[in-house]
């Protein structure tokens, strides 16, 4: 099928006279996870993961993904359609560099960029002298015949007792931060950045909250929405206030060359805002004052309510998944219990909790080679049982109306190996010398990440993905701008922050390891005495390791106690929380390690 559509697409780039085409994988608000109709690159080739580029020439055509999904990408598409690229090796503006030609014209949908992106492109294919050209309606669209319908979910408030600040409030903050800076308007498409801003949550995109619309945020405080009507539902206007203002999405294009018209100073985030909205601006005659996306920072820096909310969210979160392990300590060793049969019964577990709205992400459930594959989706084809003797990897996650969840355990089925409990516990010490870190404020997550690979490093191994993503609140799982990893960030680390821990392990076509909790970042209260401030991390999840995987002999007696002291606060917090069955799974998996 993928290469039907291949031809398909190259058929129309023919009859645009377009000699390529450049295919990423987003949409025009440049969301990581996408509502189906824009799955653009998934119906191309087949590649269904969350990151990935492809470029359509006339003779060749080629497919990038990061080092998460190296293995899948050979799994799901055609290689003698598609050439396959790690972009960490060969990024696709380095490979489009060397094939085009002084004629060729290589079109692009300019909803679907950022000029961040766009300038890698122009730079490649203007260093031969071809032609990089935007394209008025995507190639694509034109040739997918069963593309879905645009999505249409409502939006609903998102209320003060769990965002714990009020829009007014967040609006006025902006305002005069704007009227400092002469800054007349912002354009803000972001849907989790409209979110947060305007107090509401939406439905348009799978496990993720988005409404799905644009707005322009003016320094007197007012804005203008632009949304579907069918989105509306009763009573959001009162939420809203009389400050924001409703439109239709085809007035976004007008509203733009009003600002221009005016010649007002315009605030664009490159990084954020799609080429088309730049192009539009810069024509009609705005100033474009290419700033951060103002909603994002304060955004990552939680409130006290919305981490108490978090703490609470993980609380619940906790007594799920600890259903989950003990009914699979019962059940998986059989060898019966198949991956899919293992997501439904976590998914109906969460499902009880107070507050849960959906998962936060496809759970991931990998039985044996299978959790080698970083974001591997179990499907009805690839569906294996739990093995006795083999791992089993589970990254999951749930959407709380006050927090936001993302987990992952590794777990032994029946007896597991010596090699297995080495490797599971390099990978804990990480976890550990990153949980507990110190660290003087104005660090970056780059500059921890050295902390949950050294025990790797040491033994020769590594795993090629990040240590850690900022997470939302009630909002997108993988959440900027923090992070922690390998490539360099200049965003400090801040109180409030919620980011994942998760170092992992994964030995190709025999298993995965990936050990993951949610921390905040806090102020540490222990260097008080210190001439600068400095801050650690707590953690939020509250779930109990893999103790059958832990070699103890491996752990120093600081990790040993930390392991103790972190099971002694799972039994605590959870202990009168769960059914009987799950209680007394739970009393032994928390017992001290020696």
């Amino acid at each position: 099928m993928a290469y039907e559509h291949l031809l398909a697409l190259r058929a129309e780039l023919l009859r645009e006279q377009l000699t390529g085409f450049v295919v990423p994988h987003t949409d025009e608000y440049q969301n990581e996870y996408l509502p189906p109709c824009a799955e653009r690159l998934a119906w191309l080739t087949g590649f269904t993961g969350s990151a990935g580029t492809a470029i359509v020439l006339r003779d060749e055509a080629a497919m990038f993904v990061d080092g998460r999904y190296t293995l899948q990408v050979a799994d799901q598409v055609d290689e003698k359609s598609f050439s396959l690229h790690n972009s960490g090796d060969t990024s696709p503006h380095e490979w489009l560099a060397l094939r085009v030609t002084p004629t060729d014209r290589i079109g692009y949908d300019p909803w679907l960029h950022t000029p961040q992106d766009l300038e890698r492109f122009q730079t490649a294919t203007e260093r031969v002298g071809a032609h990089l050209v935007p394209c008025v309606s995507n190639p694509i669209d034109a040739v997918w015949h069963d593309r879905p319908q645009q999505p249409s979910g409502v939006i609903k408030p998102h209320l003060l007792e769990f965002s714990g600040q009020s829009s007014q409030a967040k609006r006025e903050i902006f305002g005069r931060r704007f009227s400092e800076g002469g800054i007349d308007a912002a354009i803000i498409t972001a849907p989790d950045s409209i979110a947060w801003l305007l107090n509401i949550r939406g439905s348009d995109v799978p496990h993720t909250p988005l409404p799905l619309c644009r707005a322009i945020f003016y320094t007197t405080g007012r804005v203008a929405l632009f949304v579907d009507p069918k989105k509306i539902t009763p009573g959001l206007q009162a939420h809203l206030g009389p400050d924001i203002s409703l439109a239709l999405p085809e007035e976004f294009e007008v509203a733009l060359q009003q600002l221009g018209t005016h010649g007002n100073r315009v605030l664009c985030d490159p990084a954020k805002t799609n080429s088309w909205i730049f192009t539009t601006l810069t024509q009609s005659g705005a100033v474009l004052l290419q700033k951060d996306d103002p909603c994002v920072l304060p955004k990552a820096c939680k409130n006290h309510v919305e981490i108490a909310g978090a703490y609470a969210a993980h609380q619940r979160d906790g007594v799920a998944m600890c259903q989950f392990l003990a009914w699979l300590a019962r059940e998986g060793s059989k060898g019966q219990v198949t991956e899919l049969e293992a997501v439904d019964y976590l998914d109906a577990c969460r499902r009880k909790q107070a507050m849960w709205e959906d998962c936060s992400f496809p759970t991931i459930s990998g039985a044996g080679s299978n959790g080698a594959i970083v974001h591997y989706h179990s499907t009805r084809e690839t569906n294996r049982c739990l093995e006795p003797g083999t791992l089993y990897l589970v990254d999951s996650g749930g959407q709380y109306l006050d927090g936001t969840t993302d987990i992952t355990r590794t777990l032994a089925i029946g007896r597991p190996s010596d090699e297995h409990r080495d490797r599971y516990t390099r990978v804990l010490q990480g976890h550990i010398a990153l949980a507990t870190a110190r660290f003087p404020e104005g660090t970056t997550g780059s500059q921890l990440d050295v902390l949950a690979r050294a025990p790797l490093w040491a033994m020769g191994l590594d795993y090629d993905h990040g240590t850690g993503h900022g997470v939302g609140s009630f909002l997108g799982v993988h959440e900027g701008p923090q992070r922690i990893g390998k490539a360099a960030n200049a965003v400090a680390l801040k109180p409030g922050m919620i980011v994942s821990n998760e170092p992992g392990y994964y030995k190709t076509g025999a298993y995965g390891i990936r050990l993951e909790n949610l921390v905040t970042v806090v102020k540490d209260e222990s260097s008080q005495n210190s001439t600068r401030s400095f801050l650690g991390f707590d953690t939020l999840t509250i779930v109990p390791f893999e103790r059958a995987l832990i070699a103890t002999e491996v752990l120093s007696l600081k990790e040993r106690q930390w392991v103790d002291t972190y099971h002694a606060r799972v039994w605590a917090d959870l202990q009168s929380l769960v059914d009987t069955d799950t209680r007394v799974w739970l009393e032994q998996a928390t017992q001290p390690l020696n």
